[in-house]
């Protein structure tokens, strides 16, 4: 079994709690993702970073786990967040595509969080009401010169 984790998660002082989420109903067997919680009540917690490869979650989601805690087992309340996902694909085997450091400074002008996962593989934390409008743009720009692929990742539902 391979682990996708977050080395850097985007709320890790309020985390404290790691469980993981099993990507084989996402179209990834044999491969989990590592997610930070923080405990809020019995049985139920606030996800802590923003996922990589999950769908269904985002950050601040409420939810369950399974009873020995390993897994997420369901989401209890949306934050009404939402991640947008974006992989750099121009230039694999070389430096990281211009591209990429043109959205990381977009995301961070508009002072989203975000995660990386390895150098290619962004996770942009988009807040209800966010104005994104010009980031989408610049990252469709990205696709169009075949240099990105991008997706919301609620575009499926969270499934265990």
């Amino acid at each position: 079994m391979k682990f996708i984790v977050h080395d850097e998660p985007a709320l890790r002082a309020d985390s404290n709690y790691i469980s993981r989420v099993d990507l084989a109903p996402f179209g990834f067997p044999d491969l989990v993702e590592q997610v930070w919680l923080r405990q809020e009540d019995t049985g139920v917690f606030v996800i802590c970073c923003i996922p990589f490869r999950v769908y269904g979650l985002a950050l601040r989601d409420r939810v369950r786990t399974t009873s020995d805690g390993s897994l997420v087992s369901e989401v209890v309340e949306r934050s009404g967040r939402r991640v947008l996902r974006v992989l750099f694909v121009a230039g694999w085997g070389s430096e990281l595509p211009a591209g990429a450091e043109r959205i990381e400074s977009l995301v961070r002008e508009l002072g989203l969080l975000y995660e990386w996962s390895g150098d290619r593989h962004i996770a942009i934390d988009v807040p209800a009401g966010a104005d994104v409008e010009g980031l989408i743009g610049a990252i469709r720009q990205e696709e169009r010169s075949a240099g990105a692929e991008w997706e919301w990742a609620d575009v499926e539902p969270f499934s265990r």
